[in-house]
């Protein structure tokens, strides 16, 4: 793993940022965390690379509020130069 960002996925609707950060610090220092409104998935961000790979390999493919989540290292935005509002009319 290069990153200390990670990607969570298959999260329930109702998991707030400050549980995700509980959930997290039990496997070292958080030091972001942003859930992506309504979709279902957010972001972790840990204070070493060391640490993020400490928390996926214990929290990838875990049960938490009743959804198996989905932990891996965060990947850069994609640019999508061919979607429909990057045009203006």
């Amino acid at each position: 793993m290069q990153v200390s960002k990670l990607y969570v996925g298959n999260l329930s609707y109702s998991v707030t940022s400050e549980q995700l950060r509980e959930l997290f610090a039990n496997h070292g220092q958080v030091n972001d965390v942003r859930i992506i409104d309504g979709k279902g998935f957010g972001f972790v961000e840990m204070s070493s690379v060391d640490e993020a790979e400490k928390a996926k390999d214990a929290l990838d493919g875990s049960e938490y509020e009743g959804r198996t989540m989905k932990v891996d290292e965060a990947r850069p935005k994609r640019e999508d130069n061919n979607r429909r509002n990057n045009y203006r009319y």
